[in-house]
């Protein structure tokens, strides 16, 4: 009984910045929800070893990161297709625009940089412990940070111009 509260316990405290994390990094909440679900059962499963490891968060978080990557490798022509349709869609909740500015540049910089930058900015990691997590040297998380950062200024520049595709554009 003491491994399934001891779970618990990891699991309520981590579970919300873990999806958050993801959700961030893979623009896309339901994927980022079954992702994040199936970490944490693989957590479970191996919970003896994964409570001690250094981290037991970043491990989860590894694990839903490459599970959200294995099913974007697997699923390329449904997601095309559901983003076909999706694009035609309006959110029915309301966003802030900069919330909304944020996404669509995260969006347009590169899935490492997009990584780096969101474990340094929303979840607070040290550029030391990006590179642990995520299996790359510290120079690189400083280049792809760094990169990111300025990319990301680039899209969120002011008066920064944004298509309709239909000919038509308008101010972000």
């Amino acid at each position: 009984m003491r491994d399934a509260d001891e779970f618990d316990a990891f699991y309520t405290a981590s579970a919300n910045r873990v999806l958050g994390h993801l959700y961030v990094v893979i623009g896309d909440r339901a994927e980022a929800e079954d992702a994040v679900a199936e970490a944490y059962a693989r957590a479970w499963a191996r919970w003896s070893s994964v409570r001690d490891c250094d981290s037991p968060e970043a491990w989860v978080r590894t694990v839903a990161y490459r599970i959200a990557v294995s099913s974007w490798r697997k699923a390329v022509n449904r997601l095309r297709a559901h983003r076909r349709d999706a694009a035609g869609t309006q959110p029915v909740d309301a966003t802030s625009v900069d919330h909304v500015a944020l996404m669509t540049a995260l969006r347009q910089i590169t899935v490492d940089q997009r990584r780096v930058v969101v474990l340094h900015h929303l979840v607070g990691l040290s550029v030391a412990d990006i590179a642990v997590e995520t299996g790359t040297n510290v120079n690189t998380v400083k280049t792809w940070l760094a990169r990111g950062r300025k990319a990301l200024a680039g899209h969120l520049a002011d008066g920064e111009r944004q298509s309709t595709g239909d000919g038509r554009s308008y101010a972000v």
